[in-house]
């Protein structure tokens, strides 16, 4: 029978959840959604939603995870019958699913890291010509990508301490490292100091209801909720350890490297003159530029140090990815970590080529259509099943089985493990209040409206 292992420390699991949590969501994507909403108002109540609804579904999902010591199909198996077993299924298949088109961006971001190591890529006139011709090209996307995908499998075959752990507590201390060195650099930038005005003094009358829905999906993808991942690696945490302590400072690592983000990202652009609401091609176009007009000397380490940056925040999100179904393999299958690591990354690699397939590379892939006037790829439309509409309604099914079938008093019983004085407690009133009411009402309100907007064009805001 294959060992699980476990995480060594309190410290190792905080990394580890942590690095699961910051990811090319914080890096990439936060900035530029904060550029589209408004910044500072998009910031203010992203923190809102990260405490509200996303640290007391995290709680839920280690202590679910450390109650059963099992992958998220066996825990659910576990504690309600195979009827539950099933959304765990299905949390693992959208793990699968997701970092099997992530594998394909992060790829995007080590070739951009190559390239501006020892391409020519900042010497390039035609960025958005460049980034969209990059896409297209199946080769090196495969070349890195596969790169990516391997050292992944790598890392995770190593196991829980030496792998997952080890690899954590050495990359999430780096990137904290190079963030704050971005970030001293672009402070010191002519017009610097409107980037931080736009980001930290809010404007409240930006905020709408599409700023405050965008706000919401923003906090719970960036916290890696609703996919069993942390009900996993909660399965590796020692009964001793408090778990709403922990789930803390998981949640403000989180927050605090999305904030430093955008802290980094909004001074390099108002300092070029550049609009803060370029959408994705924030990082890959927008970035580049201003990568450009530095010294070229100056422009190459920055942008280096960046996307050096970006891939480590990828890597960390793809080992806990892979563990996800890795885990199942080994609970269920009594399988090796060896064979489950093999299997797995060659099934997800595969699944991701019709993904790298898809930004020009091949005209199948490149165009489907949900309603008449859309245009999606491929990898757009797996984003928006398994991640964008799927995430929120795995962290709504969280809350419904705790609240309906595992019940508040178990949950606390399992978090007063580690935590003497949590029954009775305010915190424990104030977890059971969100985990049984609040979370299952405003996630399958998101959910609904999430469904309504991706695949019916039907926008409430």
């Amino acid at each position: 029978m294959a060992s699980r292992g476990g995480f060594s420390s309190k410290i190792g699991f905080i990394a580890a959840a942590a690095g699961s949590a910051v990811g090319l969501g914080n890096i990439w994507q936060f900035p530029y959604v904060a550029g589209e909403n408004g910044g500072a108002a998009f910031l203010l109540i992203y923190v809102a939603w990260i405490f509200l609804i996303g640290l007391p579904i995290m709680v839920g999902e280690v202590a679910v995870g450390r109650n059963t010591g099992a992958n998220p199909f066996g825990a659910y198996k576990k504690l309600g019958g195979k009827k539950w077993a099933w959304v765990g299924f299905f949390g693992i298949l959208c793990g699968v699913m997701i970092l099997s088109f992530y594998n394909v961006v992060a790829g995007w971001a080590f070739g951009y890291f190559v390239q501006l190591s020892f391409g020519d890529l900042l010497q390039q006139k035609e960025l958005s010509n460049y980034f969209y011709n990059y896409t297209a090209d199946f080769s090196d996307n495969l070349i890195y990508s596969l790169v990516f995908m391997v050292l992944t499998g790598f890392i995770v075959y190593r196991g829980v301490q030496k792998g997952i752990e080890g690899t954590s507590k050495v990359l999430m201390p780096t990137l904290f490292i190079i963030l704050i060195l971005i970030i001293i650099y672009g402070l010191n930038l002519p017009n610097a100091a409107d980037g931080v005005a736009f980001y930290l003094v809010p404007d409240f009358s930006l905020i709408n209801g599409a700023t405050i829905y965008s706000a919401l999906g923003q906090a719970f993808f960036s916290l890696s909720l609703g996919m069993g991942a942390l009900i996993t690696y909660g399965s590796y945490i020692s009964k001793e350890d408090n778990i709403v302590n922990s789930a803390t400072w998981v949640t403000i690592s989180d927050t605090l490297v999305a904030f430093l983000a955008g802290l980094m990202i909004f001074p390099l652009v108002f300092s070029q003159g550049q609009s803060p609401s370029e959408g994705p091609g924030l990082v890959f176009i927008a970035l580049v530029g201003i990568f450009q007009n530095m010294p070229p000397l100056l422009g190459k380490l920055v942008g280096c140090s960046f996307f050096l940056l970006l891939c480590f925040a990828a890597l960390t999100s793809t080992i806990s990815l892979l563990e996800v179904p890795v885990a199942f393999l080994v609970d269920q299958k009594k399988w090796s970590r060896k064979k489950s690591v093999i299997v797995m990354s060659a099934i997800i690699f595969a699944l991701g080529l019709p993904s790298m397939l898809s930004y020009g590379a091949s005209d199948l892939f490149s165009n489907f259509a949900y309603y008449e006037g859309t245009s999606k790829t491929f990898m757009d439309v797996v984003q928006d099943l398994f991640f964008v509409v799927s995430l929120p309604l795995g962290g709504f099914l969280l809350s419904i089985f705790i609240a309906r079938h595992w019940k508040a008093k178990s949950l606390s019983e399992e978090i007063s493990q580690g935590y003497a004085s949590y029954k009775g407690s305010v915190i424990e009133k104030y977890f059971n209040l969100m985990i049984t009411m609040v979370c299952p009402v405003v996630l399958g309100f998101m959910f609904i409206l999430t469904v309504l907007q991706k695949f019916f064009g039907v926008s409430i805001f």
